[in-house]
């Protein structure tokens, strides 16, 4: 790992592109999927991704800036996209609010608007939010107060690798991590973690190995779920360790390695994120078959056979 390349907010923000144009009124994506839950259900998911401002930690990894606004929402706009988005979707039992950044955030989310929220959410059973760990505070506790779902937070604990996490930028320990856990496990909140696979400065087998630990690390602090995430090309920053020789995403065979090791762990669910998995692989002979394979053990949360192909090794 390169000792003398100094990853700071104002170097990852230098790499950028320009923003995507978002509406203050509208939430950029939305859609209904099914998931399994940690009760063992499987439930319907309506997920909507709200459009507010930058999250105020520029992780390295990164690429959730691109539907931004570059100032904060006002009063009102949340609770207007939820309902916008509510009413574009058929009936579902979980609801995720994804906002690019952090729930908690009141330049994201206005505390103001949470009784309006919660109370478009009522009739869901649970409700997940995002949120770093660093912003776990009062105003959780109060959101969940207003709550007739249940409430549960994802974090993103990225990497248990010590020196590749400082590099991320996150501004945040795994002490913080496991600390956000114990809080949030004591007020009945439920928490999943983001895991990466194969961030900068791994190559492919320690990526494997790394995500794997990640995963042992976030069940043994307490979360119920796990969603492993092939770290990608698209922010900028990437791209330019990707040229020094930093970078490169991992296969999709990678991707099954953890999910294989995570699912047999039978310590809670572990999902591998499918969003843009035709990066991770270059042979149409087998890629359809590898993301059916991939989503059905998403689904169900048990092994199904592997998929033969000449295309790529078991890393």
């Amino acid at each position: 790992m390169p000792a003398d390349l100094e990853i700071t907010s104002h170097w990852i923000k230098s790499k950028r592109g320009p923003k995507n144009k978002v509406d203050f009124r509208r939430p950029y994506s939305f859609y209904v999927e099914e998931e399994k839950g940690i009760n063992g259900a499987i439930s319907t998911v309506a997920t909507i991704f709200l459009s507010n401002k930058e999250c105020p930690f520029q992780c390295l990894m990164c690429d959730l800036w691109k539907n931004t606004t570059d100032e904060p929402v006002q009063a009102g706009d949340i609770p207007y996209q939820v309902k916008w988005a509510l009413n574009r979707l058929p009936k579902a039992q979980t609801i995720k609010l994804y906002n690019s950044g952090n729930f908690f955030d009141v330049n994201a989310i206005p505390e103001e608007d949470y009784g309006a929220i919660a109370e478009m959410i009522k009739d869901f059973d649970r409700v997940i939010v995002e949120s770093h760990p660093k912003l776990i505070n009062t105003l959780t506790f109060k959101f969940q107060e207003m709550l007739s779902p249940t409430l549960e937070i994802a974090m993103g604990l990225e990497t248990v690798h010590p020196g590749v996490l400082e590099k991320l930028n996150k501004k945040m320990t795994l002490g913080d991590f496991e600390k956000a856990v114990n809080i949030l496990n004591g007020h009945n909140i439920s928490t999943r973690a983001f895991i990466l696979l194969k961030p900068p400065f791994l190559n492919e087998s320690e990526g494997v190995m790394w995500a794997k630990r990640s995963i042992e690390f976030a069940f043994n602090t307490g979360v119920k779920c796990c969603v492993v995430i092939p770290t990608r090309y698209g922010n900028g920053a990437l791209e330019h360790l990707g040229k020094l020789g930093h970078f490169c995403p991992p296969i999709i065979s990678s991707l099954e390695n953890v999910l294989d090791y995570g699912i047999a762990l039978e310590a809670g669910n572990v999902f591998a994120d499918l969003w843009d998995i035709e990066l991770f692989s270059d042979c149409s002979k087998c890629l359809e078959k590898r993301k059916e394979r991939l989503g059905q053990m998403n689904h169900y949360q048990y092994i199904l056979p592997k998929i033969g192909c000449e295309c790529q090794e078991e890393v």
